[in-house]
């Protein structure tokens, strides 16, 4: 079975038994994940299985959407509620206080990675490292924050929800973390979901409990799409016959022979990945312009 299915990830499980389930509800060997979530996380985590694996490092959206709870008064060595979590004693802040401190916290910002992330210092895990209590330096990495909103805040309890949309590489933990350090009494994250992930909301998951019921009843793989699905947001080409043939043989298409190009280019410059289909519509796989020809990027 080759193509997508998003999962919605359940807490207190790491992404990688997530593919495992999946390998055998679906008997299918190959599973792979768009997007680690982190054991306490729940949220959407798109797998790809069988073929659609190859499309893994092509994914054009690595854009990411979460819904985040955080206490202030609090600092913690994993800046969430995970760790070793301690009081501050500062005063809470007034909800005016924090809508201005967010606003510091949008667009391009500098974000310093935790110790208690995937990173590699030398060939080592940073969290391996922190579990041993070593601590190395980072340096900090811009990241982007598209938007960031206040969706609710108690000023007695100094408990915060936030919606976030990000770039890649962004922790949320570490956002909560300088965000209560710039507001001067601390802050921990003790919630995360994610709501988007590779371009799909949490509208398009099932629950592994659901997948489970559908695997019984034989409907699964109904819940599985297209590994085109991933790559909509390329213009669409359409191939002749022979050249359907050619292309999904790993031949290389003559710019000047594709009728549809000026529709995909209508200033006339070919560059750009596009989706190269069938004249009945199959998807054949992904190419882009170079050299007078349309070359294959990926074959699916």
């Amino acid at each position: 079975m080759d193509g997508i299915i998003c999962i919605d990830k359940p807490q207190d499980m790491t992404s990688f038994s997530c593919c495992a389930v999946m390998r055998r509800l679906l008997g299918e060997k190959k599973v792979g994940h768009a997007g680690t979530l982190d054991p306490m996380a729940t949220g959407v985590l798109p797998l790809l299985t069988g073929k659609a694996t190859r499309a893994l490092e092509l994914l054009p959206c690595h854009d990411k959407r979460y819904q985040a709870t955080m206490r202030f008064g609090y600092v913690s060595d994993t800046q969430d509620v995970w760790g070793r979590v301690e009081p501050t004693g500062a005063f809470l802040p007034a909800q005016e206080a924090v809508e201005e401190a967010l606003s510091h916290f949008r667009g391009e910002i500098a974000q310093t990675p935790p110790m208690m992330s995937a990173l590699k210092r030398d060939g080592v895990r940073l969290y391996e490292l922190a579990r041993q209590g070593v601590e190395v330096e980072r340096e900090a990495r811009a990241v982007t924050i598209y938007s960031l909103r206040l969706l609710a805040y108690d000023p007695q309890k100094g408990e915060l929800s936030l919606d976030c949309a990000c770039s890649k590489g962004t922790y949320i933990r570490t956002l909560c973390a300088d965000l209560g350090e710039r507001l001067g009494c601390g802050g921990v994250m003790t919630a995360l979901r994610r709501t988007e992930a590779a371009g799909y909301p949490l509208e398009r998951c099932i629950t592994l409990d659901e997948a489970r019921r559908l695997a019984e009843a034989g409907s699964l793989f109904d819940r599985v799409m297209p590994v085109e699905s991933a790559f909509s947001d390329y213009p669409e080409i359409r191939v002749s016959p022979a050249q359907a043939v050619r292309f999904g043989n790993g031949g290389g298409l003559a710019l000047e022979r594709l009728n549809s190009r000026l529709s995909v280019w209508p200033d006339g410059r070919a560059e750009g990945t596009v989706r190269v289909k069938a004249p009945d519509g199959r998807f054949l796989g992904l190419g882009r312009p170079e050299g007078g020809e349309l070359k294959i990027l990926r074959l699916f």
